[in-house]
């Protein structure tokens, strides 16, 4: 019994994650949309909600590589998928934060700044979803 509340509280806090990555994704998709009249679309907005939406299930919880304590070699090694989701996360988390900022007060940044946010987010996406993939790979 315990097994299964332990497995369904996972599975729960991934769904809130990929969640709180489609909404991420969402505000990064209005500000930009509404900021780049090219990128004005349902489509747009869904594309940024279900990468925001994979990028954080897969990228935040990411297995811990085994290492063992008595080989100096595997002491010394990072962990390329630990260290790949926690840029990505912050990335993401960073310019979805901004863009709430943006939308909320009603600004109009300059489009460099806009640019940074689109190329922050779908960088910040693509390390979580590679972080993911390589941790789940190695498991």
């Amino acid at each position: 019994m315990q097994i299964r509340v332990r497995k369904f509280a996972h599975v729960l806090e991934r769904l809130g994650l990929a969640m709180a990555g489609a909404a991420s994704g969402l505000f990064v998709g209005v500000h930009v949309g509404s900021s780049i009249a090219a990128l004005t679309s349902q489509a747009f907005l869904l594309i940024m909600m279900v990468s925001g939406a994979i990028g954080f299930y897969l990228g935040i919880d990411v297995p811990p590589m085994i290492l063992h304590p008595k080989d100096a070699a595997s002491a010394r090694k990072i962990d390329a998928a630990e260290l790949l989701s926690a840029i990505g996360t912050f990335l993401a988390t960073l310019v979805a934060f901004f863009s709430v900022g943006v939308v909320v007060l009603r600004g109009e940044p300059h489009i460099a700044w806009t640019a940074a946010i689109m190329i922050g987010w779908v960088f910040g996406v693509v390390m979580q979803i590679v972080a993911g993939t390589i941790a789940r790979t190695r498991a």
